[in-house]
């Protein structure tokens, strides 16, 4: 999932450069959102899904497919962690009813600007918050496309999910969306990083404190559907967004003679094994779709 033409220290497509100046805990990694998304690292989580790379052609693709199959016509969507609407303005424009919320007042201006739909300041922990004021059963879907993997503990994780849960009505849908642990290593990176921080990565999902990327945790499929369950979502399939083709991609431009037919390649094998047990995992994200019961 990287967006640029080197995918030397990045996992799940975003610049992993080293640093050493944080540290681990949630409220450093809550600083570092900001400072990562606001632009004043120069990254841009716009033209990374959008512009970048070809893998991110097929991640926009394959998370736009997997969300309308969950959809109604007209359906009203809130989209939380969702940056500058890169999902919410094309959702908005075939005529979904979406809210946009993201902790990140920079990308909540700049999606703001769709003008197609409504976007505010807030935090996914807390979607009952003054600003929000969201209440139960408000929408019929709800979109978690980037918060959990800024969330360290399980106990914030949930704190998530629950609140996507709460603000959806009965029988509608939570789609949430992880990094998977193989990520950094399928994309390019584990080169910077000791063999003893990678097996904490693969045993546990503890993220490094050495990497740009304000990344806290990284999932696996059966850790992400265990969360979604106990969350109190029914019926949880996890698919593999990018399918096993989608860490070639993000060394190949979009604008490369040679992307579309690759791109076309890659999201025929996302497709197919979407949901093949073992190979979820070798996606550069999983998505995680359930259903709030009644």
């Amino acid at each position: 999932m990287v967006s640029e033409t080197s995918g030397n220290g990045r996992a799940g497509g975003h610049d992993c450069g080293r640093t050493d100046r944080y540290a681990a805990d949630q409220g450093t990694v809550d600083t570092r959102v900001q400072e990562y998304y606001s632009g004043r690292t120069g990254w841009d989580e716009h033209a990374r899904l959008s512009a970048g790379s070809a893998q991110g052609s097929v991640e926009h693709t394959r998370t736009q497919e997997l969300i309308r199959q969950r959809l109604a016509p007209g359906a009203r969507v809130l989209d939380v962690g969702g940056a500058t609407g890169v999902h919410a303005a094309p959702l908005a424009e075939d005529g979904y009813d979406v809210l946009l919320v993201d902790p990140v007042a920079a990308q909540v201006a700049r999606a703001a600007q769709h003008g197609t739909f409504e976007a505010r300041v807030g935090d996914a922990r807390n979607l009952g918050a003054p600003n929000l004021d969201l209440v139960d059963g408000e929408f019929d879907a709800v979109l978690l496309l980037g918060p959990l993997y800024h969330l360290a503990s399980r106990e914030d994780r949930l704190l998530a999910l629950r609140e996507a849960v709460r603000v959806t009505r009965p029988g509608g849908t939570v789609v949430a969306a992880a990094i998977t642990r193989l990520a950094g290593l399928v994309g390019g990176g584990y080169e910077l990083f000791p063999p003893a921080t990678w097996q904490a990565i693969l045993e546990h999902g503890r993220a490094p404190d050495s990497i740009a990327f304000p990344v806290a945790h990284f999932h696996d499929a059966a850790e992400l559907a265990a969360e979604a369950a106990e969350a109190g979502l029914s019926d949880v399939v996890v698919h593999g967004i990018e399918g096993p083709a989608g860490g070639a991609l993000e060394r190949v431009r979009l604008d490369a003679p040679e992307a579309p037919e690759l791109i076309d390649a890659a999201l025929t094998l996302a497709r197919a094994l979407s949901t093949t047990p073992g190979v979820a995992d070798m996606s550069q994200h999983v998505l995680a779709i359930g259903t709030v019961s009644p």
